[in-house]
């Protein structure tokens, strides 16, 4: 004779069953959604930085001293005014989001290098909050002041003898994230003049592309 209650309990757990592997794959389904909408809407707000070209209009670059240059497209400035050694850059954003600059990590003594980028605590950080618009062009900014700065005596020597170096820009999204450094070679044109060229981008919150 059938055992009803037995019966209704194996089809009432084999339901259960059912349904929590539904709910399952549906869960599943929907984090997968969340992921690749969360990843959309981050590549909507990506910058990626590089030198500007020839063709794009000079940046008009101003310090807190007052100091004023003009950089023109694909060109970055150095400038030594008494104690004080100007930088800046000319860049271009190639990704889709706006870019916002944080700091600036010098390397006077090397160039094309393949090595590690340092840490972001390291980097020296701006003063003001530089911009650049996705798709557009913007410049970078620095200087170095002090004249006990431990790379003071070996920039000066790059700039005097017209070495070229390197320098490793932070940057990320206009949210605060997604930062990223992008490398960049400076080689020696004439007077103030220096010709940028980055080589290597590393992303610091989400995997490398490499």
């Amino acid at each position: 004779m059938a055992d009803w209650a037995t019966i209704s309990s194996l089809a009432t757990a084999g339901g259960t069953l059912v349904l929590a592997c539904a709910t399952f794959a549906s869960v599943r389904s929907a984090n997968r959604a969340a992921r690749t909408a969360e990843r959309g809407l981050l590549a909507g707000l990506r910058p990626l930085l590089i030198q500007s070209r020839v063709d794009d209009p000079p940046q008009k670059v101003l310090w807190s001293d007052e100091h004023r240059a003009r950089v023109g497209g694909g060109r970055a400035y150095i400038e030594v005014v008494g104690d004080v050694i100007y930088l800046a850059m000319a860049v271009r954003n190639v990704g889709a989001g706006i870019a916002l600059l944080h700091g600036w990590y010098l390397r006077p003594d090397r160039a094309f290098v393949n090595e590690p980028h340092p840490d972001p605590d390291e980097f020296r950080r701006l003063t003001i909050d530089l911009y650049v618009a996705a798709g557009d062009v913007g410049y970078w900014e620095g200087a170095i002041r002090d004249v006990e700065d431990p790379l003071r005596p070996a920039f000066l020597k790059s700039i005097s003898d017209s070495r070229p170096f390197t320098i490793d820009l932070l940057y990320g999204d206009a949210e605060g994230g997604q930062r990223s450094i992008s490398r960049f070679t400076l080689l020696p044109i004439e007077g103030t003049e220096w010709y940028p060229q980055v080589g290597r981008h590393w992303n610091l919150d989400r995997p490398d592309p490499r």
